[in-house]
C-alpha cells in the first residue's frame, strides 16, 4: 500500500491540498514523479536523492514512484520536496511515524539536505488549517510569517535530519501566534510631507477626496508641475489596513515572491510599474497564472505615471478590473480570478512636449490628438476625479484658488480622510462587500446620496452642458457624497456639486 504525505499548492492566490503518494517497487533503481508538475517538480528527483544520501539514509533500491494527486491540476515549484522525501523514508521503512496524517509538509530541499525557504507560505498555511490539519510543517526562514495564523501548530525545521527527528518523537520547535504581528511604522520625519506641495491646493484637494473615498485619479500637467510629488504621498494619508485586509495583501505578496518579512503588512501597498510594462505583467497571467501588479495593488495604490505613454491595449485592459474590482484570468486548463481593490492614480503629460497650458507648446494639433486618444473614452470615464495642474511660480504660490484654506499638511489631511472613512464605515455596515463610496452599487444612489433642489438643478445644468452619461454622472454621484462626507454634511448641496465638476476637469 502506498503512503501518502499531505502537501500544499498555490492555485491563483489560493491553496489547494494536494497528496503525495510514494510506491516503490522492483526494477531499475530510479525516482519517477508524475502528476503534472512542472521542471521544478520533476527536478526534485535530483535534489531527494542527494538530500537523502547528505543526511545518511538511502535511495530505494528499485523503482521508486511519487505521484502529486489530483493528477489533473499542474503543479509548479519546488516546495513539495520535503513531503516527497518524508514519504519515500516512510515508504521504504528507514523512518517510522504514526501521525504522519496530521501534518503537512512545505519546503524545498538543498543537496545538503537543507529545508529552504519558498514563496505562499501564508496562504498555504491557511489552507492547511481550514484542510483540517493540526500541524504544519515548514522552513525554520518562513516561521516569522506564517506564525500570525492560529489554531495550527506551525513547526519550523532547517535540515531534513531535523524533520524527521521530530516525527519520530524528538523536541519541536513550535512557533508561537504574533500577537503584535504589525510591520514597523516609518519615523514622522521619513514621511514625505503634502505641505512639501506648493501651489497646486486644487490637486492636494483632489488627492484628498479621492484618498477618502477610495476614488480614481487623474493629474494632467506640465513636467515637474508636482504630479508624481502628489501621488507618491498619497499612501501617507490612507489608513492602516484592517486585518482581514492586511492577511489578504500578506498572502498576495507572498506567493509573488515579493514579502518574506515577518508578520502582516500593514502598510498600504503602493505600485509604480514602468510605462513599458506587458498587459500580463500589468493584468496576470502568463504561462503559471501569475497575479500582476494590480493584484499586487489590492487594497493599495496603483500609480501609473506617463499614463498616455502606455500601450493602448494595456489600458483598455483594465476596464473590467476598475469596474469589478477583480481580474479573471482563463487558460485552456483553468481560470484563475484576482483580487484588484485598487485605488487608480494616473499623471500624464497634456501634450507630447508636455508645455500646452503654458502657451510654450511645440506640438501641432494632429500629434496633441494622437497622444491624448490613446486614453480611450472608457477609460477616462471610469476614472472619477481628473484635475487639470497648471504651471506656477516656484517663488510666488498662492493666488485665487478657492482651496488654498484648505488643510495643506499629512498629518491634517490625514485627519480628515479618517473622519470621511469613518462615516462610511458606519453608513455601509451592514453592506458586507462594501466600505467606501466608491464601490456603492448603482441602485444605492439614490438611498446614500440625497441632493437638496438646488444642487439636483445644478448636477442637471452640468450634465446638459458637458453631455456626460449615466456612468459619468454615477461616478460624480460618488465623487459628491465624498466631498459631504469630509464636511461632514449628511445631505449633498449646491457646494459639493460644484466642487464635484471642478473635480473633472476636461482639456480644451
Amino acid at each position: 500500500m502506498a503512503t501518502v504525505v499531505s502537501s500544499f499548492g498555490i492555485e491563483g492566490v489560493d491553496a489547494i491540498k494536494v497528496e503525495i503518494e510514494a510506491s516503490s517497487m522492483g526494477g531499475i533503481p530510479m525516482v519517477s514523479i508524475i502528476g503534472l508538475g512542472d521542471q521544478a517538480v520533476t527536478e526534485a528527483a535530483e535534489r531527494l536523492e542527494a538530500a537523502l544520501v547528505h543526511a545518511g539514509y538511502k535511495m530505494p533500491s528499485g523503482k521508486a514512484i511519487l505521484n502529486l494527486a489530483p493528477g489533473d491540476i499542474r503543479k509548479r515549484g519546488s516546495h513539495y520536496d520535503l513531503g516527497m522525501a518524508i514519504a519515500l523514508l516512510q515508504e521504504t521503512k528507514q523512518i517510522s511515524c504514526r501521525d504522519l496524517p496530521e501534518y503537512a509538509f512545505i519546503g524545498e530541499l538543498s543537496l545538503n539536505a537543507g529545508v529552504r525557504q519558498c514563496n505562499g507560505i501564508l496562504s498555504m498555511t491557511v489552507a492547511a488549517k481550514e484542510q483540517g490539519f493540526s500541524k504544519v510543517m515548514i522552513p525554520e526562514k518562513n516561521t516569522e510569517e506564517a506564525s500570525v495564523i492560529k489554531d495550527i501548530e506551525i513547526i519550523g525545521v532547517s535540515t531534513l535530519k531535523e524533520a524527521i527527528g521530530i516525527l519520530e518523537g524528538g523536541e519541536k520547535h513550535v512557533v508561537s501566534v504574533k500577537e503584535n504581528n504589525a510591520k514597523q511604522q516609518k519615523k514622522e520625519e521619513e514621511i514625505d510631507d503634502f505641505s512639501d506641495v506648493a501651489g497646486q491646493e486644487e490637486a492636494v484637494f483632489a488627492a484628498m477626496i479621492a484618498s477618502a473615498g477610495g476614488h480614481n485619479m487623474l493629474m494632467i500637467g506640465e513636467p515637474g508641475c508636482g504630479k508624481s510629488m502628489i501621488a507618491k504621498r498619497i499612501p501617507s494619508i490612507l489608513p492602516q489596513m484592517s486585518d482581514c485586509e492586511a492577511l489578504e495583501t500578506t498572502r498576495i505578496h507572498s506567493i509573488a515572491g515579493e514579502y518574506r518579512g515577518g508578520g502582516l503588512m500593514r502598510e498600504r501597498p503602493f505600485r509604480a510599474p514602468h510605462h513599458n510594462i506587458s498587459m500580463n505583467a500589468l493584468i496576470g497571467g502568463g504561462k503559471d497564472a501569475l497575479p500582476g501588479e494590480i493584484t499586487l495593488a489590492h487594497n493599495g495604490v496603483l500609480f501609473l505615471d506617463e499614463f498616455t505613454e502606455f500601450s493602448q491595449h494595456t489600458l483598455d485592459s483594465l476596464r473590467q478590473p476598475l469596474e469589478d474590482k477583480k481580474v479573471t484570468i482563463s487558460r485552456v486548463n483553468r481560470t484563475n480570478v484576482f483580487p484588484a481593490n485598487f485605488m487608480l492614480v494616473a499623471a500624464c503629460n497634456p501634450c507630447p512636449c508636455g508645455y500646452k497650458l503654458s502657451g510654450h507648446c511645440t506640438c501641432t494639433d494632429r500629434e496633441v490628438f494622437k497622444y491624448r486618444k490613446k486614453i480611450s473614452g472608457p477609460i477616462y470615464e471610469r476614472i472619477d476625479i481628473q484635475v487639470i495642474m497648471k504651471t506656477f511660480s516656484f517663488f510666488k504660490t498662492g493666488g485665487d484658488s478657492c482651496f488654498r484654506e484648505g488643510p495643506n499638511s499629512t498629518k491634517e489631511i490625514r485627519k480628515m480622510v479618517l473622519k470621511a472613512r469613518e462615516i462610511q464605515a458606519e453608513r455601509y455596515k451592514d453592506y458586507p462587500d462594501i466600505n467606501l463610496n466608491c464601490q456603492m452599487h448603482d441602485g444605492m444612489l439614490k438611498k446614500f446620496c440625497v441632493m437638496t433642489p438646488d444642487a439636483e438643478s445644478e448636477l442637471q445644468d452640468i450634465v446638459k452642458s458637458r453631455k456626460y452619461s449615466a456612468r459619468v454622472i454615477n461616478r460624480m454621484l460618488r465623487v459628491m457624497r465624498t466631498i459631504a462626507d469630509v464636511e461632514g454634511s449628511d445631505i449633498i448641496d449646491m457646494t459639493h456639486v460644484r466642487f464635484a465638476a471642478m473635480l473633472r476637469s476636461e482639456l480644451a
